[in-house]
């Protein structure tokens, strides 16, 4: 007979539960919003979190470019990239990066929360950002979550 009256559960592909959410952008500050996206890209807001399984949601972030950056980091922040070779550094502003791609100061926030591995790699699939408020995932039925519900 087994006395044991609980057991620890690990989710797995076959127990996950993935949802569909939408998120919308405006008037939100970057870093808290992409704070709250790694959460549920993670799956950390749900009960059979399990660490190295995907378990969390997919996401949709709409109205990307309607973002808000605090005090002076648009112009004084710097994303720097290599190519590897010498004199391969290249620096970036938001504000450069924003006129010439919305979506990807979204995308570099929300990646730089999330682990950096296999799993990682495959948890960043499952966001999609859109600059407007038009997206291709109505059939998903995305379901609206405002930021504030999201602990």
């Amino acid at each position: 007979m087994n006395t044991l009256s609980y057991k620890t559960i690990s989710a797995n592909a076959a127990t996950v539960t993935k949802e569909w959410v939408l998120i919308d952008a405006e008037g939100q500050i970057l870093g808290r919003l992409a704070a709250k996206v790694a959460m549920l890209l993670k799956g950390k807001t749900k009960t059979n979190y399990t660490p190295h399984v995907d378990c969390g949601d997919n996401v949709v972030i709409i109205n990307a470019e309607k973002i808000k950056l605090t005090g002076n980091k648009l112009e004084d922040k710097v994303y720097l990239t290599h190519s590897g070779y010498p004199g391969g550094q290249k620096e970036v502003t938001p504000l450069a990066l924003f006129k010439k791609n919305p979506t990807a100061i979204v995308e570099k926030a929300v990646r730089g929360m999330l682990p950096k591995n296999r799993l990682g790699r495959d948890l960043f699939r499952n966001l999609y950002v859109y600059a407007g408020s038009e997206h291709p995932h109505q059939a998903q039925q995305p379901k609206p979550m405002k930021l504030t519900s999201i602990k």
